[in-house]
C-alpha cells in the first residue's frame, strides 16, 4: 500500500498543483521492525495529508532531524530487559540538547516542533511501536531506530573515525591516524541517513513543513529527502567545521558528499572560514561559483538557489539564569570558595571533552610552563581540569586518557605541596548546575582546543560570571561593581571570531599560552570588567532563540521561489539533483523544433561559438570537420540566414571558417561582421581610438605576471585577460581586482570593462552581440526576407543581448507575426531565453536533426 504523501510526488514532478494539506496531529507509521516499514497506512484519517479546508489555522511546523533525540531514557528498576512491555522506560526531555533549547527560543506560540532522531538506549523490536506511540504523543518525537550493528558501523564507525578527524583537519597518513576511508562503513552511513529518510516520510507535509537537519551525521539525507519531494524546504546546519580544499578533497567520496548538501536550499556555519572553505570545494570539485547579494551569499545549482548562512550558534539564556538561582548552585559555589578562594587560591577552568582535538595535555603542559616562569603562582593558582567523558571510542581516545593523567600526575609530583595540587582532574560527569559553579568561582576560562566547531563554554561562562544578586552575596561583591572575567580562547574554534575581548592563541605554542595565562592573571580590574562587558552584551543578545530564528528566517526567504518553479530530478544514487526552471523557461524539444523547421521558409540562425559548438574545456578551440559540414548543410539552404557570433578576432574566425562560403560571420562580439565568405568585413559601430590599450595592457601584464596560468589575448579592438587555466579562487580574486583597477583607470576612456566566464574584457562602448541580432534581422529586412523561422543558441552573459533582442522584436517588422522563434540558452539558468539544453552534445545533435532537414530538401529539388 502506499501512502498518499507517496502518492502525490506525480504531483510534483509534473508542476501540477499539489493537493497536501496541513495537519497538527498525525500518527506515523510505525517501524516493526530496525529499518522496514509497515504499510499500515491506507485509513484516510491516519494519512499524512488532510484536507486543508477541514484545518484550523495552524502553526508554522519545523521538524528538526539530529542523529539523537532530545530525550533522556531509563529503564525502570526491577524490569528485565526482555522487551515485553514498553512501561518499563521512562522519558523526559533532555535539557541540554541543542535540539531542545533551540525549541525554547523559538516560542510554543510560534513553531511546532517535531523532531526526529534516535534514542541513547537500544530499545528491543517488541516495544518499539509502543514507545514510538508514546514518545509522539508526548514529546512529538519520532524515534529512529538502528540495528546495533548497524549504528556502530555508521556512528562509531564511519562518522567518528572517518569523517570527524577529518572534518578536524586529520588526514589519515598511516592507520593509526585516523581510520582510513572503508566503503562498508560508508554504506552503513548511507543506509543510516535512507532510515532517516523513511521515518521523516512518515509525518511530514512536504508543501507547509520547515525541515532542518543538524550536523555531519547526516549529510547525505537532504539528497533522499529532494529525491522524493521536489520542493521539500530544507535547511541544514554544519556543527563542526569544514576543513580546506586540500584537505578535504582526499576524500574518496567528496563528491558525493557536496552534491547532497547542495540538496538542501540553505547551508549554515558557524564562521566565515567554515563556509569560505565549503564555498571553494564546490568552486574546484563542481565548477560552481557563488556571488554576494544585499548580503546573503548563494550559488545556483542546476536552476535552484541554495544559499549560505554564517552565523554561530547561541546559548540558552533563560536555562542557565535558572541554573544560577538554583540552591544547589549556590551550595556548590560557597564550597567552592571555601575550597580555593578562601585558601588564598585563584582558579583557572578548563571544560573539555576527552578527545584528541581540545588539546587538554597542551594546556597541562602551559600550566607547567607558568610555574617555571612564575614561581610566585607556585602554592597560589590552581588549573581546574573538568574532563567529560570522550563520545566516540577507540585507541585515540585511551592514548589521550593515559597521556592526560600521566602528566597530571607529573606535574603535581613536582609543584604539589601537602593540601595544594597545582592541577586538579575532574573526570566524573558532573552535573551542569555543577559546573556553573565552577565558572562562577573561575577567574579564568582556558579553551584551547587544537580544533572545535563551536565550543559553547566560553559562552556558558561569561554568562555564569554575570551572575545575580545571591550569588553576589555568596562571593561578597557589591551590586554596583562591574562584574569582571577573563577568557584565554584558541584561534582554531568556532567561537574565538565572535570574542574579540579573549586573548587568543595558538595552543600549540605552550610558552604563548602560558604568558596568555599570566597575562589573564594580571590584568588590571578595570580592563577586565570592560572586556566582560563586551563579552555578555554579544552573548546575551545572540542567544540560541536568536540563532534558530535568524536560520529559519534565510530558510523561508530562500525556499518563496519555489512555488514559481517547475522541478524533475535527474541523476541516480548520490548523484541525483533536481532542476528547477520558471514556469515560462523549459528544454528546446528536438520535435518541437524540426517540426517548426520544416514549416518554415525564412530562417534566421545565429549560433554562439565558445561554450556553444565549441566548449569551453577544449584546447583545440578550431571547429572540428563534423561542425563545418553541419554548418554547410545549413548554408547550403536558400531559406537559410545563418551566423557564427564569437569573440574570437576576425583573422582567426576567417582561418576557422574558410570552407563555409555562406556563412555570416561576427568577431569580436560584433564589432566585425560579414555577410558571406567573399564579402568585405564592416565595423557595426563607428572607428574608434584604441590609444587606451598602451593604459590597459600594462595593468593586465602586472595581473598576469602574478597570477600562474593566466595570459592577454589582444584583439583589433579590445583586450582580453583569460585565467582560465589559473587556481579557481585566486583567478576569481585577481578578476574582481583586475576589474576594479581597469575600471578605475579607464574611467575616461569610451570603453567598457565586464567580467565574463573565466575572462576580464575591455571593449569599446555599445558593442555587443545584440548588434549582431539587430544587424541580421534588418538586412533580411533589407532584402524583403521577414523571418518566421528564428533560432538563437548561446551559453554566457554576452549571448543575453542577443536573447533580448531577438524575443523583443517578436511581433515587430523585422520578424514575421506568426514566426517561431527559439532563444536558447546551453546550462545557463536563469536566462532571457525561453529554451535550454544540457550540453554540447544535445546542441550538436540538434544542429544534425536541422541539417539532415535541409538535405532532404535540398536532395528533393536536386
Amino acid at each position: 500500500m502506499v501512502s498518499r504523501s507517496y502518492s502525490n510526488l506525480l504531483e510534483l514532478a509534473s508542476g501540477e498543483s499539489p493537493s497536501f494539506g496541513r495537519m497538527s496531529h498525525r500518527i506515523p507509521r510505525i517501524m516493526t521492525v530496525p529499518g522496514i516499514i509497515s504499510d499500515i497506512d491506507d485509513d484516510p484519517s491516519e494519512s499524512v495529508c488532510s484536507d486543508p479546508s477541514s484545518s484550523s489555522v495552524q502553526k508554522d511546523r519545523i521538524i528538526m532531524v539530529a542523529n539523537e533525540l532530545p530525550i533522556r531514557v531509563q529503564r525502570k528498576s526491577g524490569n528485565s530487559n526482555n522487551g515485553s512491555s514498553s512501561k518499563g522506560w521512562i522519558f523526559s526531555w533532555d535539557e541540554n540538547s541543542l535540539l531542545l533549547r533551540m525549541k525554547d527560543g523559538l516560542g510554543d506560540d510560534d513553531v511546532e516542533v517535531i523532531y526526529v532522531g534516535c534514542l541513547k538506549e537500544e530499545i528491543h523490536p517488541n516495544e518499539q511501536d509502543e514507545v514510538s506511540r508514546i514518545l509522539l504523543e508526548t514529546f512529538k518525537c519520532v524515534p529512529t531506530f538502528l540495528p546495533p550493528d548497524l549504528f556502530s558501523r555508521f556512528y562509531h564507525g564511519f562518522c567518528k573515525q572517518q569523517l570527524w578527524p577529518l572534518f578536524h583537519y586529520m588526514l589519515p597518513l598511516s592507520p593509526d591516524l585516523g581510520g582510513r576511508f572503508n566503503r562498508s562503513l560508508w554504506q552503513a552511513y548511507v543506509s543510516v541517513n535512507k532510515i532517516f529518510a523513511d521515518r521523516i516520510m512518515e509525518v511530514i507535509n512536504p508543501e507547509d513543513d520547515f525541515v532542518w537537519v543538524h550536523d555531519y551525521h547526516l549529510m547525505v539525507l537532504p539528497t533522499f529527502l529532494r529525491k522524493r519531494f521536489n520542493r521539500v524546504r530544507l535547511g541544514f546546519f554544519l556543527h563542526s567545521p569544514f576543513p580546506s580544499s586540500e584537505i578535504y578533497k582526499t576524500l574518496p567520496i567528496r563528491e558525493e558528499l557536496l552534491r547532497a548538501l547542495l540538496n538542501s536550499d540553505l547551508i549554515g556555519f558557524h564562521t566565515f572560514d567554515y563556509a569560505r572553505h565549503f564555498l571553494s570545494c564546490c568552486s574546484r570539485m563542481l565548477g560552481l561559483t557563488y556571488e554576494s547579494k544585499r548580503g546573503y551569499i548563494s550559488l545556483e545549482y542546476y536552476g535552484r538557489t541554495v544559499s549560505i548562512k554564517i552565523l554561530p550558534v547561541g546559548i540558552h539564556m533563560g536555562q542557565l539564569q535558572s541554573l544560577l538561582s538554583l540552591p544547589e548552585t549556590e551550595a556548590k559555589v560557597a564550597e567552592l570558595l571555601k575550597l580555593y578562594c578562601d585558601q588564598g587560591r585563584t582558579m583557572l577552568l578548563g571544560v573539555d571533552d576527552m578527545d584528541i582535538f581540545k588539546g587538554i595535555t597542551l594546556k597541562l603542559l602551559a600550566m607547567e610552563q607558568l610555574l617555571l616562569q612564575h614561581p610566585e603562582c607556585q602554592g597560589k593558582v590552581v588549573l581546574v581540569q573538568i574532563a567529560n567523558p570522550a563520545r566516540g571510542r577507540g585507541k585515540d581516545v585511551k592514548e589521550v586518557q593515559e597521556e592526560t593523567y600521566s602528566t597530571v600526575r607529573r606535574i603535581n609530583g613536582t609543584f604539589g605541596k601537602p593540601g595544594y595540587d597545582p592541577i586538579v582532574l575532574i573526570d566524573k560527569p558532573l552535573k551542569f548546575y555543577e559546573r556553573i559553579a565552577y565558572y562562577v568561582v573561575a577567574e579564568c576560562c582556558l579553551v584551547t582546543a587544537v580544533r572545535d566547531g563551536m565550543n559553547l563554554i566560553p559562552y556558558e561562562y561569561i554568562i555564569s560570571r554575570q551572575g545575580n544578586e545571591r550569588l553576589d552575596k555568596i562571593l561578597g561583591l557589591e551590586p554596583s561593581i562591574p562584574k569582571k572575567s577573563m577568557l584565554v580562547v584558541s584561534e582554531f574554534i568556532g567561537c574565538s571570531p565572535s570574542l574579540s575581548g579573549a586573548i587568543r592563541v595558538n595552543p600549540w605554542n605552550i610558552d604563548a599560552v602560558a604568558d596568555a595565562m599570566d597575562c589573564a592573571l594580571a590584568m588590571a580590574e578595570a580592563e577586565k570588567q570592560l572586556r566582560h562587558e563586551k563579552h555578555y552584551r554579544y552573548v546575551s543578545t545572540h542567544h540560541v532563540g536568536y540563532w534558530a530564528h535568524s536560520f529559519l528566517q534565510d530558510l523561508e526567504r530562500t525556499c518563496r521561489e519555489h512555488v514559481g518553479q517547475r522541478c524533475w530530478g535527474i541523476g541516480f544514487g548520490l548523484s541525483f539533483r533536481v532542476v528547477a526552471l520558471g514556469p515560462n523557461f523549459r528544454k528546446l524539444s528536438m520535435e518541437h523544433i524540426v517540426s517548426a523547421y520544416k514549416r518554415t521558409t525564412t530562417r534566421a540562425i545565429l549560433l554562439d561559438y565558445d561554450g556553444t559548438l565549441m566548449p569551453q574545456a577544449s584546447i583545440d578551440k578550431s571547429p572540428s570537420s563534423k561542425s563545418i559540414d553541419i554548418l554547410n548543410s545549413l548554408c547550403r539552404d536558400k531559406n537559410n540566414m545563418v551566423f557564427i557570433v564569437s569573440a574570437k578576432s576576425r583573422n582567426t574566425l576567417t582561418e576557422w571558417f574558410s570552407p563555409c562560403e555562406k556563412l555570416g560571420i561576427a568577431a569580436e562580439h560584433g564589432y566585425f561582421l560579414r555577410l558571406k565568405r567573399d564579402e568585405e568585413w564592416e565595423a557595426c559601430v563607428p572607428a574608434v581610438d584604441c590609444t587606451w590599450k598602451q593604459i590597459a595592457e600594462p595593468v593586465m601584464k602586472q595581473y598576469t605576471e602574478t597570477t600562474d596560468g593566466s595570459n592577454i589575448e589582444d584583439k583589433e579592438t579590445a583586450l582580453v585577460w583569460c585565467y582560465e587555466d589559473a587556481d579557481p579562487d585566486f583567478g576569481s580574486c585577481q578578476a574582481k581586482e583586475l576589474l576594479d583597477h581597469l575600471e578605475s583607470v579607464l574611467a575616461n576612456e569610451p570603453v567598457t570593462v565586464k567580467s565574463g566566464q573565466n575572462v576580464v574584457e575591455v571593449k569599446p562602448q555599445g558593442v555587443s552581440k545584440g548588434l549582431v541580432a539587430k544587424r541580421l534581422l534588418s538586412s533580411m529586412h533589407g532584402r524583403g526576407m521577414l523571418p518566421d523561422f528564428v533560432l538563437c543558441i548561446g551559453d554566457d552573459r554576452s549571448d543575453e543581448d542577443m536573447f533580448e533582442v531577438i524575443t523583443s522584436s517578436t511581433g515587430g517588422p523585422s520578424i514575421d507575426p506568426r514566426a517561431e522563434v527559439f532563444a536558447c540558452t546551453v546550462c545557463k539558468k536563469p536566462s532571457k531565453a525561453k529554451y535550454y539544453l544540457d550540453d554540447k552534445v544535445e546542441i550538436v545533435r540538434l544542429m544534425q536533426g536541422l541539417a539532415s532537414v535541409s538535405n532532404q530538401t535540398l536532395s528533393v529539388l536536386a
